[in-house]
């Protein structure tokens, strides 16, 4: 029983400080303004990027 005893206790402990980091991450996210999980915004494209290489030059 002893074992057990340490074996949970350790566990929570684990469980306590992931718990801990995740919140630590949250906050600091929260803080930043960082959007959920595949919203961040996208770039915004300007000028002639690869996209303005692909296509044809204009005719004179």
């Amino acid at each position: 029983m002893f074992e057990h005893e340490i074996a949970a206790a350790a566990r929570t402990a684990d469980l306590l400080r992931e718990a801990a980091a995740y919140r630590v991450v949250r906050e600091a996210r929260k803080a930043r303004g960082a959007s959920p999980r595949g919203h961040e915004p996208r770039e915004r494209v300007t000028g002639s990027g690869p996209r303005g290489t692909r296509c044809a030059p204009r005719p004179a």
